[in-house]
């Protein structure tokens, strides 16, 4: 009889490891509490699914800071180029942007998604929908609340938690399970927003003429790390990639200190030196506005985050050095509700080299539950794939050594 693993939580991390577990003969049952799977997955793809990025492994891996040592086996093992075969290898062709993010060609998660269903249910997976989680029961095992409400204990021979972090929790990822884990001892670091947008204190007249606004030719700096991209201006204050891209340095700033300074460089593809000796060729009484659209050749929006900042130089020198380093003061961050990810979740040392958790033999974690965060790009949702095959290799390896599983404890 073939073992059977329980998996909770249908995201992509739960979803690929369901997918490797029943192809090495596992019998597979995964519990959705939501009504349909993978969520999020499809949200991520309204914009264009960004599967993975193209740039060299090393640089990469660098994407994931403090936790690259963590995840850097598991990316390894299945790295960006398997990522995208096997989105090929369901009929989606995939092609990569000028960015060097890949995606698929049909720049939809949907179509996708219909195709590894049909995968998975030719593999026998059972899916459960409206299935929820609700702790342990005295015996130590899994209690399931299905869709009359009545909670029930699982038997499997392992269990794979995939239940994602804390951020879009309308879609289904609310963090509620970290009580019942801290009760059995897994360290749980409190989740807090990732690539989500800050707060600035815009005047009326500014919000008014630009929230909405890309800021388009531009650099961001903070704490020695300088970012060449777009961020979008909204009526709370700035989003985008290149501020999520420094979230991190940003929301640890403003924890302990009130705030964060960003810098902007309005100019990044001309020198200080270049632009302050263009400035000062400005015509005699031509206005501040003139020599900033023809001079240094800002646009409208470059031109008022200028003024936002105070009160603008007009000596050529200062003024270059002005646009070139405008600080801009971020007062807060948005919260979870409208964070594109979480940072947060089951520490790493809970964790053993096979994702499992130390505390509960034969339970292993994947995904965002796990305490690490990158930037958006495909290094989101190459870490979630990635853990949920080495979750999966680790629960196969550890029924194969015959060890007892706190899943059958009873």
């Amino acid at each position: 009889m073939s073992q059977r693993i329980a998996i909770i939580g249908a995201g992509p991390a739960g979803l690929i490891a369901a997918e490797k577990l029943a192809s090495e003969g596992f019998a597979v049952d995964v519990y959705e509490r939501m009504p349909s799977v993978a969520r999020k997955f499809l949200m991520a793809g309204r914009g264009g699914l960004n599967l993975t990025h193209s740039e060299s492994l090393g640089a990469f891996l660098e994407r994931y800071g403090a936790a690259r040592e963590w995840l850097e086996p598991a990316i390894r093992a299945f790295s960006p180029s398997e990522l995208t075969a096997w989105c090929e290898g369901l009929g989606q062709a995939v092609f990569t942007g000028s960015s060097g993010r890949i995606f698929p060609k049909s720049m939809k998660a949907s179509p996708l998604l219909r195709a590894w269903l049909a995968r998975l249910d030719a593999l026998g997976v059972n899916i459960h929908t409206r299935h929820t989680w609700r702790g342990f029961d005295g015996a130590g095992r899994f209690l399931i609340a299905g869709p009359d409400g009545l909670e029930r204990p699982i038997e499997p021979d392992a269990v794979i938690l995939a239940l994602g972090g804390a951020s879009w929790p309308r879609l289904g990822s609310r963090g509620d399970w970290t009580e019942w884990l801290k009760e059995r001892g897994v360290e749980i670091t409190p989740f807090t927003p990732s690539n989500a947008g800050f707060n600035v204190r815009w005047s009326a007249v500014f919000t008014e003429r630009f929230a909405g606004e890309p800021l388009k030719t531009a650099s961001f700096t903070h704490q020695g790390r300088t970012i060449r991209g777009e961020a979008m201006i909204t009526a709370y204050g700035m989003e985008g990639g290149a501020i999520y891209a420094l979230s991190a340095s940003l929301r640890a700033a403003i924890e302990t200190e009130g705030r964060a300074v960003l810098t902007l460089d309005l100019a990044p593809d001309i020198s200080e030196g270049a632009l302050a000796k263009r400035l000062g060729a400005a015509k005699p009484g031509q206005s501040l506005s003139n020599t900033l659209r023809k001079q240094a050749r800002l646009s409208p929006l470059s031109a008022a985050l200028l003024r936002e900042a105070g009160e603008v130089p007009r000596e050529p020198q200062a003024l270059a050095a002005r646009i070139k380093a405008l600080p801009i003061t971020l007062t807060g961050m948005q919260g979870l509700d409208r964070a594109i990810s979480s940072a947060g979740g089951i520490a790493r040392g809970s964790v053993d080299e096979r994702f499992m958790l130390k505390a509960l033999p034969g339970v292993f974690v994947a995904g965002e539950m796990l305490d690490w965060e990158a930037p958006t790009g495909g290094y989101l949702l190459q870490a979630c794939f990635a853990s949920g095959v080495a979750a999966a290799r680790g629960g196969a390896d550890w029924l194969a050594s015959g060890k007892p599983s706190h899943a059958k404890r009873a």
